[in-house]
């Protein structure tokens, strides 16, 4: 489902729709956060449920892809 217009309505839309609008969207962001503009524009927040290999992805993700250290867990709870 996506969101369009003025009104937020969602609709169906393809896999390839959605995947473009979700790798635009995350385009932008890390747009905002290179040019300093937004700097907290991105953030990742990680769950102590997954493996540590897919924390150490996710916060590879945040700061190698996205260029953020907005990185949080809730490990420490």
């Amino acid at each position: 489902m996506v969101r369009d217009g003025v009104d937020g309505e969602l609709r169906s839309a393809s896999w390839d729709e959605a995947l473009d609008r979700a790798a635009a969207g995350l385009s932008r962001a890390r747009t905002r956060v290179a040019d300093g503009s937004e700097p907290n524009a991105f953030g990742m927040f990680s769950c102590s449920k997954a493996t540590n290999e897919v924390n150490y992805l996710a916060q590879k993700f945040a700061r190698m892809v996205m260029g953020s250290n907005n990185i949080d867990s809730c490990n420490r709870t």
